[in-house]
């Protein structure tokens, strides 16, 4: 991009001013749990075509607009559950879509290890990848299934039809394989492999395979660097930092990573092509660089920490790119920005504008014509203004370990003995709270409840350290960063000892009994949503058992001995549990099968404790139907007022 053509634009952006509805009455219930917002915006390589995902209730479609009428797009609908994981342009005419399926509004959508291709002329998707026998959508062809598991590696740096797949077979679970595949055809060329299983391939602009990583079988970390002709494995102990490569630059000069020294925060760092010289680039010292933007060129322009409000560094400022990107920022105060997708000559991009109180709205920027227009949001019927401010704050734990807190207060309330709600995130590794907007705490947060979030460890955002510090400790130190949380926060009189409650889902529904157990007085109530209850069940069902990964992950994070696992099961203690209870659950929750909830319910009853008890007999992990979801939030208030009180009034 010329420096004239930018320059000319920043005057443009000047003009660009975000205008949100005044605020009214409380927010309905629907308004959090409302579906049809659109998400994952690609532009096509010409900049004429822009394809994104659509959400409308339990279908999912991926729309394709030409950018000059925008409202009439070609719609490709999706089976039942189906969602893409990942879209991606091979040419101005043709895109690949990944697929995944959601089981549940807890998790993220599972990838299915499915590709299929697309493009204005097909009324049916060509599969790239399919597990299952049918046909084409060209002609109608019988294709044969394939008995494995793909996913997009990435694309060419030029498009040209083509695009890099990785792929794990049933039959040899032990390599991992690279192909070059035509979009059209579907034809695919082997063009790398490494015999460790389920490895991520970082590629060079040239298409070689220069770097495979991943989660091995013992779920440990590891990377390899190719080195004539042959994988290496680097070394990843406390002499070396664990490095985690991203990706090249399009002019092969360099090579851009994360790199954790003793398992601290993740810095972002840039190396000569073959991985040495090192670079440091941006770095925080409590939290990993976590949100970078980049060029078309593949090049670092500006980069955050995943903790606290993030606030970017910017990298490489007499770029264009960057110089826009400030603008950008500073014409969006107290939100956020980041690309999303670039034509392939840079003249258009779509960035996105999120923050606490806004879930996402996209634009396209257009240098050329020099005009910014709004495309589109995630979630239309969230009004910003009406939304609660997140505010992240540290705390120290009870053995000296600095915290991360995050408070959404009340619209209009003032941080003073407010009622609050504990809410601890699922995962529990490698899953963090954000400063970003969250359903869950913004519900509370209308409602009149202060809302308290912890990263305790085990969290993500910190480094491989952190992490690490949570396995072994599901039902001790876990929780005791929790319950730490809570006396701070009543310690500050951020709120009211009499009127504190608890509510989790999947492993924050665990810790909403265990917190309790662990801390008898501390709580008025606790909510267990699509919780794990039992721990020796883990390892004889639901999905989380499958294959010798599943085993060694459950060992490294809960233990195996009967006695440690029953010490830390919710319903072996239930005759702990000093307050009433609320359980909610799918019937067909696969990762926390419904057996969990009525070992649980079978356990208040053996103890005499209160409970109230909701299911849907077809919900999986986390409720999905928006009808499930208003009753569950709903029963989630009633059962706050009944036994917190009533939130304070907001406005």
């Amino acid at each position: 991009m010329r420096k004239g053509r930018a320059h000319a634009f920043v005057a443009v952006l000047c003009m660009l001013m975000p205008v949100f509805a005044a605020a009214g009455d409380q927010v309905p219930v629907g308004a959090f749990v409302h579906s049809g917002g659109f998400s994952m915006p690609r532009l096509s390589p010409d900049g004429k075509y822009l394809a994104a995902a659509l959400e409308q209730g339990e279908d999912h479609s991926v729309l394709i607009f030409p950018l000059d009428d925008m409202r009439h797009p070609k719609t490709k609908r999706l089976p039942r559950r189906q969602v893409p994981y990942n879209i991606a342009w091979t040419d101005s005419g043709r895109l690949v879509v990944e697929l995944a399926k959601f089981l549940g509004s807890l998790d993220f959508p599972e990838r299915m290890g499915e590709i299929i291709a697309t493009d204005l002329g097909d009324e049916r998707a060509q599969p790239m990848f399919i597990r299952e026998q049918g046909q084409s959508g060209r002609g109608g062809k019988q294709y044969i299934a394939d008995h494995g598991f793909a996913t997009i590696a990435s694309l060419p740096s030029k498009a040209n039809g083509h695009f890099y797949m990785q792929t794990y077979m049933s039959d040899d679970e032990t390599y991992s394989r690279l192909y070059d595949v035509d979009a059209s055809t579907g034809v695919r060329h082997q063009i790398g492999e490494i015999n460790v299983g389920d490895m991520d391939f970082t590629m060079d602009p040239d298409g070689n395979a220069r770097y495979a990583q991943g989660l091995n079988v013992s779920n440990k970390y590891v990377v390899y660097r190719m080195r004539n002709g042959q994988w290496q494995r680097l070394a990843d102990d406390e002499h070396n930092p664990r490095f985690e490569p991203i990706g090249f630059s399009q002019d092969k000069q360099h090579l851009y990573a994360q790199t954790s020294v003793k398992g601290g925060p993740f810095s972002l760092v840039q190396t000569d092509a073959d991985g040495t010289q090192s670079q440091l680039l941006a770095k925080d010292d409590f939290g990993s660089i976590g949100y970078v933007q980049w060029t078309p060129q593949d090049e670092p322009i500006a980069a955050a920490p995943s903790t606290g409000i993030p606030t970017s560094t910017v990298i490489n400022g007499d770029r264009p790119l960057a110089q826009i990107y400030q603008v950008l920022l500073s014409k969006f105060p107290n939100e956020f920005v980041s690309f999303s997708s670039f034509s392939e000559d840079g003249t258009k991009l779509v960035f996105k504008v999120s923050s606490d109180r806004e879930p996402g709205t996209y634009y396209l920027l257009d240098l050329k014509a020099g005009k910014v227009d709004k495309l589109f949001s995630e979630n239309a019927s969230i009004d910003p203004d009406k939304m609660s401010s997140r505010v992240p704050m540290r705390f120290t734990a009870s053995d000296g370990t600095p915290l991360e807190a995050i408070l959404t207060v009340p619209k209009g309330a003032s941080m003073n003995n407010l009622p609050m709600v504990l809410l601890p995130h699922g995962g529990p590794f490698g899953i963090s709270d954000t400063w970003f907007f969250d359903t869950d705490a913004q519900f509370l947060a209308s409602r009149g409840y202060l809302v308290l979030q912890i990263n305790y460890r085990g969290s993500g955002g910190r480094g491989p350290g952190f992490v690490d510090a949570g396995y072994g400790n599901w039902g001790t130190r876990i929780q005791q960063d929790l319950i730490d949380g809570v006396k701070w926060a009543e310690a500050r009189h951020y709120g009211d000892p009499k009127r504190v409650c608890v509510f989790g889902g999947s492993f924050g529904g665990y810790s909403a009994m265990m917190t309790v157990i662990r801390a008898p007085g501390l709580f008025k109530c606790a909510i267990g949503y699509a919780g794990i209850y039992d721990l020796a069940m883990m390892f004889t069902k639901g999905d989380i058992k499958e294959g010798e990964f599943g085993k060694n992950y459950l060992e490294q994070a809960i233990g195996k001995d009967p006695a440690q696992l029953a010490a830390n099961s919710p319903d072996k203690l239930a005759d702990k549990i000093d307050v009433p209870v609320l359980l909610i659950h799918g019937e067909a929750d696969e990762r926390a099968p419904f057996a969990q909830a009525k070992a649980m319910r079978a356990a208040l009853d053996a103890a005499h404790k209160p409970y109230e008890w909701l299911t849907k007999s077809d919900e999986g992990h986390g409720f999905y139907k928006e009808k499930d979801l208003v009753d569950m939030y709903n029963h989630v208030q009633s059962f706050l007022e009944k036994n917190i009180g009533p939130g304070v009034r907001t406005n």
